[in-house]
């Protein structure tokens, strides 16, 4: 099995979990044994979270999403956020806040959870009035969490792991533009995001009246 960053070896890692009897879990009570919370965090792109929300219905799975209301990527309010949100529902998955220090923008659009965005140590782990921190000590230690942050898995990829029902349980973050977009590097992940970018916003341009010719 190839352990690279495509769509087709993130299922393998969703039949791995299925493999090992792992159960879907969110961030609504505690982990117990034997349940895999599967959590994103959407920095980039809401297209490559919805590929990769298809992907994960189609599994028979369900995860956490974490939006961000102050992103310069994307908006949540434009037509394209408020579909999105509406299509992450209709699939099953649940919607959650990925918030920018020292902003909580929680409304009734999110469960009251919060990831925050690229985080320094001083408040990364620290109780938010009214919501849960996917980082505090409940929900997450070392030993019980897996990321692939820049492309790059710290411990490996858990595939095997979560085959064999190595963990106990599991907080598995993923980042949806990684496994949307092709590329063997970061940066070539980043440079077909952009090209399906450019597409997007030349269509854009042609549905707001712009002539381009």
């Amino acid at each position: 099995m190839s352990c690279d960053f495509s769509l087709g070896h993130y299922r393998e890692l969703l039949r791995a979990a299925h493999s090992g009897g792992y159960q879907w879990a969110g961030f609504d009570r505690p982990p117990e044994p034997g349940v895999l919370i599967l959590r994103h965090d959407v920095d980039l792109s809401l297209k490559g979270a919805l590929v990769v929300a298809e992907a994960e219905a189609e599994e028979g799975a369900w995860s956490t999403w974490f939006l961000m209301t102050r992103s310069v990527f994307y908006n949540l309010a434009s037509t394209e956020g408020e579909r999105a949100i509406a299509r992450l529902h209709e699939l099953g998955h649940r919607i959650a806040h990925h918030a920018v220090w020292p902003d909580v923008d929680l409304d009734d659009r999110f469960d009251p959870v919060v990831s925050w965005h690229n985080p320094d140590p001083d408040y990364m782990r620290a109780p938010i009035p009214g919501a849960v921190n996917v980082m505090e000590e409940t929900f997450f230690d070392p030993e019980h969490y897996r990321s692939d942050s820049n492309q790059h898995w710290r411990h490996g990829c858990p595939h095997e792991d979560l085959r064999e029902h190595r963990f106990e349980w599991l907080q598995l973050l993923t980042h949806p533009a990684i496994w949307a977009f092709d590329g063997a590097t970061m940066r070539e992940s980043m440079e077909s995001m952009l090209d399906a970018d450019r597409a997007a916003r030349l269509e854009q341009l042609r549905n707001d009246r712009i002539d381009l010719s």
